[in-house]
């Protein structure tokens, strides 16, 4: 595994007790960063040499608060992670206004408020900062029983590139689009391990990522590889879904030419 020297670095990953946040953090603390995660509650355990500090993204006094702290506590932050969103299914026929908000505020209102507080910290730093906004598959291809969730996460990549432009030269700002991931939730969406594995070999790479997967990428943003990278929506998806006409087409396929005489 490729590491990278973060030391001296502060890094706040939301939503990083669990999931692929809890893998993203646990990937710069590696690296030697400091690390800090929020949400909500706080899980039971966290990765060595990662903090925890309680807040709900949502809200843009504990916005102003999480942030606050994490500069009282280490004088700086150079990477934020906006990775806290989610979505439990939902029809969309019939979805109350309630619901669709909370969504929405969740996954796309929330990156804008932790980048907006994030920003106002680096812009004042010499080596400015890096956001990076984990959004998902469901943002670019139709997302059936998710749709204020996909509609936010197609939101969220507009705004990196707005943020990108905006935020510059001192902040840089990305996007890694995840598509199917084994999580400690997966079953709810996949069922049992068969089911997972069932779903694994659509993808052309002929499994559903793992958390670390996703993880590599976001710190290869972050790091100083990817200097030059800003406005970027990076696909971390295995190659993506085979297109379901191809299951379902019945011609001969193509014959390979006959190699050089």
């Amino acid at each position: 595994m490729t590491t990278f020297d973060f030391a001296g670095r502060v890094v706040l990953v939301t939503g990083g007790g669990r999931g692929i946040g809890r893998g993203i953090a646990q990937r710069f603390a590696q690296d030697a960063a400091t690390v800090v995660v929020c949400g909500r509650n706080e899980p039971a355990d966290l990765p060595e040499g990662v903090e925890f500090v309680a807040a709900d993204v949502r809200d843009a006094d504990q916005v102003d608060a999480l942030v606050t702290t994490v500069v009282d506590r280490h004088g700086r932050l150079d990477v934020l992670v906006n990775n806290a969103g989610g979505s439990p299914p939902a029809d969309t026929a019939t979805a109350s206004p309630r619901f669709t908000a909370s969504i929405i505020a969740l996954n796309l209102t929330a990156p804008l408020l932790c980048a907006q507080r994030a920003n106002a910290v680096m812009q004042h730093q010499d080596t400015g900062g890096c956001i990076v906004n984990v959004a998902s598959v469901s943002g670019v291809r139709p997302s059936p029983n998710t749709a204020a969730y996909g509609a936010a996460k197609a939101g969220l990549l507009n705004l990196t590139q707005t943020l990108a432009v905006e935020l510059a030269p001192k902040v840089r700002v990305n996007a890694v689009t995840v598509g199917l991931v084994v999580t400690e939730q997966s079953h709810l969406f996949y069922g049992d391990e068969a089911g997972i594995a069932a779903v694994g070999a659509t993808v052309p790479l002929g499994r559903m990522a793992e958390v670390g997967d996703v993880a590599d990428v976001v710190v290869f943003l972050a790091s100083p590889l990817a200097r030059y990278v800003s406005g970027a929506n990076v696909l971390v998806h295995g190659g993506g879904e085979r297109p379901a006409y191809l299951g379902a087409a019945n011609a001969a396929p193509p014959v390979p030419p006959a190699p050089p005489a």
